[in-house]
This record gives structure tokens, C-alpha cells and sequence, in this order.
């Protein structure tokens, strides 16, 4: 017979022990504490909305636009204005080449008499030559200023002159007819539609005091088919793809703008002296007055 000493507790099998469990023993800890409860979740937490991430997208996206564009904008006047300088300073010097040139050709042509360099002559003299025609297209456009009759009469206070008009053909009369009866302003429902047709009337009002046929034919296609619906509203998905889209594009068309800029004669001269362009002015007139002085003597030995 066993005796257990006083104080010591009995020892008991693990299925004694099972059973003294308590059911819920899984949410006590081994060191018999309760553990503790989770805390709910915040707000910052939470995982954030699709939209919310495509707006930052989109939020970035035109910041970066932004910037390009101004770059762009800022390289843009100062091509401009290098251009100016560039032609103020040495168009001049330009002409002057191109004339020396022209009699130059022409004086090789006059010892010669060879067919070919009679053609070169005259595609120089031509370079030099005013060209073509371009009287007879701005004929009655604009003045020696650069303004059209219409700005010269408003500014000196004389009426302005109406434009030319053409007497309109019979089926161009018929058309006006049939435009006016159906889009008349005074058959409007409201203001929104009668401001639609005082727009369209204008339109047809040009068109058949230039005598557009076809013009007015199209004017007619267009009032049968009827107002443009408007869309069908976006989702905010939707509406942020979409700009996300127009961003993408815009900025395409500004690389585009960017790499002309850059390419042309005149922003490939400005990028060899971002820092001095009047300088290169000067560099660039330095040569030229050498190349005139050269051609000068060349054209003085050829006319003795």
C-alpha cells in the first residue's frame, strides 16, 4: 500500500485531466489569463475604395501634366523669341547671301551659256524673287499692317463694308426656303430650343449668302436627324478612366510639340547655348558677314 505524502497532490492520467477542463479552455491562455479582446478596426484600416485609388491616379497624373506643359510652354517662347531675334539680327545677312548667290549664278550662267547652269541661275534668282500669286490671295484680305478692311474701318471710326455677296442659284434659294420654314425660331417651345435655332438659322443665313449648295444641303441632313442627345452619365469610374484618357493623350500631343520644338532649326541652334543664346546671335553674324565678304569677292573676280 502507497501512501502519497501530505501535500503533495495526487497524480491523475490525462483523461482525469480532460475532464476537469472547463469547455471553453481554447480561449484561455497556458498562463490562465483571459486574453485580450481585438479592437475594432478604424477608418484607417480600411481598405481604400477603388475610386479613391483611380482619383489619386488621376490627381498625379494632371500634376505631372501640368508641369510638362509649362516646360514645354516655356521652351516654346523662348523659340519664339530667339526666332525674332534671330530674324531682326541676321535675315539681313540672309538676303544678302541669297542675292550674292542669285548673281553669282547668273554671271557663271552669262560666261557660259550652258543650259544647266542657265536653270540654276534662275532657281536662284527665284529664291530671291517675292513669290508668286501671293498678292492676288491676300488681294482685298488685308493691308500692308497686317489688318483686314473690317479692323482698319473700326479703327479709324469708318462703317465697316459688308462682304461680298454672290446671287444664290435657284436650288440654293429652295433650300433656304425650306431651312427657314422648319427651323424659324418663332416655332420654339421654350428658350433653350429657340436659342438652338437663332444658332442654326445663323448658320444657314452664311451658308446661303455664299451660295453654298452643298452646305446647305448638309444643313438639311443635319436638321432632319435632330438635336444631339446628350450622353449617358458616367460613373464615377467611368468619369475618371476618361480623364485618365484625355490626360494620356494630351500629354502624347505635347511630346509631339516638345520633339518639333526641340528638332527645328531654330530650337536645335538655342539648345547648343541654352545659357547664352545672344552670344551664338553673335557667332552665328560673325560667320555670316565672313561668308558675304567671301561671296562678294567671288562675284567682284567673275564680273571683271
Amino acid at each position: 500500500m502507497t501512501h502519497e505524502a501530505a501535500g503533495v497532490p495526487t497524480t491523475r492520467n490525462d483523461e482525469d485531466r480532460q475532464d476537469d477542463v472547463p469547455q471553453d479552455s481554447d480561449d484561455v491562455q497556458q498562463n490562465g489569463a483571459e486574453p485580450d479582446a481585438p479592437e475594432p478596426a478604424g477608418p484607417e484600416d480600411a481598405e481604400p475604395r477603388p475610386e479613391a485609388r483611380l482619383a489619386r491616379a488621376v490627381q498625379v497624373a494632371e500634376q505631372a501634366l501640368i508641369e510638362f506643359e509649362i516646360a514645354v510652354e516655356t521652351f516654346r517662347v523662348e523659340v519664339e523669341n530667339f526666332s525674332r531675334l534671330h530674324h531682326q539680327k541676321l535675315g539681313p545677312m540672309y538676303a544678302r547671301l541669297d542675292e550674292l548667290d542669285a548673281l553669282i549664278a547668273e554671271a557663271r550662267a552669262a560666261k557660259t551659256g550652258d543650259p544647266e547652269d542657265e536653270r540654276k541661275a534662275r532657281e536662284a534668282r527665284a529664291v530671291v524673287m517675292p513669290m508668286p500669286g501671293v498678292d492676288e490671295l491676300f488681294h482685298d484680305w488685308m493691308d500692308t499692317d497686317g489688318l483686314s478692311p473690317e479692323a482698319a474701318a473700326m479703327l479709324t471710326e469708318q462703317p465697316v463694308r459688308p462682304p461680298k455677296r454672290v446671287r444664290p442659284s435657284e436650288e440654293a434659294r429652295r433650300l433656304y426656303r425650306e431651312l427657314a420654314r422648319k427651323a424659324h425660331p418663332d416655332l420654339a417651345q421654350d428658350e433653350v430650343e429657340r436659342q438652338r435655332r437663332d444658332e442654326f438659322i445663323a448658320r444657314v443665313n452664311a451658308a446661303y449668302g455664299r451660295g453654298d449648295v452643298e452646305l446647305l444641303k448638309e444643313l438639311v441632313a443635319e436638321w432632319e436627324a435632330g438635336p444631339v442627345q446628350p450622353p449617358a452619365p458616367l460613373s464615377e469610374s467611368e468619369e475618371l478612366y476618361a480623364r485618365l484618357e484625355w490626360l494620356s493623350r494630351r500629354k502624347e500631343l505635347l511630346t509631339v510639340l516638345a520633339k518639333e520644338l526641340e528638332d527645328g532649326a531654330i530650337g536645335s541652334m538655342l539648345r547648343m547655348a541654352p545659357d547664352d543664346p545672344d552670344q551664338l546671335l553673335e557667332d552665328i553674324a560673325e560667320q555670316l558677314l565672313g561668308e558675304v565678304s567671301r561671296r562678294e569677292a567671288e562675284l567682284a573676280e567673275m564680273t571683271r
